[in-house]
């Protein structure tokens, strides 16, 4: 277990000091930033789509760290020496989603009260987005190491990776922004149930990703 806590921490400190942290997070609020300028300074129409955008916002900033969750450690040899010392594919899987998770997602959280401060989202639509993007920032982490270890070493990675994730996180999207509704709780199950499906499977398919690549 100690091995595993400091992998993870390895790829949080990595995700604060190597930059794979902060463009994501400028981005992310960027978006909040720019699109009530855009909309005009109707508080309406922004409490009513801003929560969508930022769902948005979140999935296109899950995709910008994709090619240095798996790419820099295949070509420094770390994931190769990891397995000589008997680590399996899939517990290093979980170890990189864990480390995403806290490195990214955590971050991503914490930044939402200011994006949500700057579309002037109610109270209550707020506290739902934040409960939201909770249950699905561990699937997006886990899709996000899936898919890099899926084009890790490609031509052309970053766009392959997003044409990858784009369509498997519609789900989350589609249950994300529904819990803006009207129907919320319903949603908010929904969300939960795909997320934890997502998550769980993710350890696999980016653990036989991480054997394909090897071998």
């Amino acid at each position: 277990m100690n091995g595993f806590l400091s992998l993870v921490w390895r790829d949080v400190r990595l995700a604060w000091t190597g930059g794979g942290l902060w463009l994501p997070i400028i981005f992310y609020l960027a978006v909040s930033t720019l699109y009530p300028f855009v909309v005009g300074p109707d508080k309406a129409l922004l409490a009513r789509t801003g929560g969508g955008i930022l769902w948005i916002a979140a999935l296109l900033a899950s995709l910008l760290p994709i090619e240095r969750l798996i790419l820099p450690d295949r070509q420094a040899g770390v994931l190769d020496q990891l397995a000589l010392r008997g680590w399996s594919d899939e517990w290093l899987a979980c170890s990189k989603i864990a480390g995403h998770i806290a490195g990214f997602g955590v971050p991503l959280l914490l930044a939402t009260p200011f994006a949500v401060v700057l579309l002037g989202l109610p109270e209550g639509k707020a506290m739902t987005l934040m409960a939201g993007l909770a249950f699905a920032l561990p699937a997006l982490a886990g899709l996000g190491v899936t898919i890099a270890a899926l084009t890790a070493g490609l031509n052309g990675a970053s766009a392959l990776g997003g044409l990858l994730m784009v369509p498997l996180a519609v789900p989350l999207l589609i249950f994300g922004a529904g819990t803006l509704g009207d129907n919320a709780g319903n949603a908010l199950q929904l969300l939960a149930a795909t997320s934890l499906a997502m998550t769980a499977l993710s350890p696999f398919a980016a653990g036989a990703a991480l054997r394909a690549g090897r071998g």
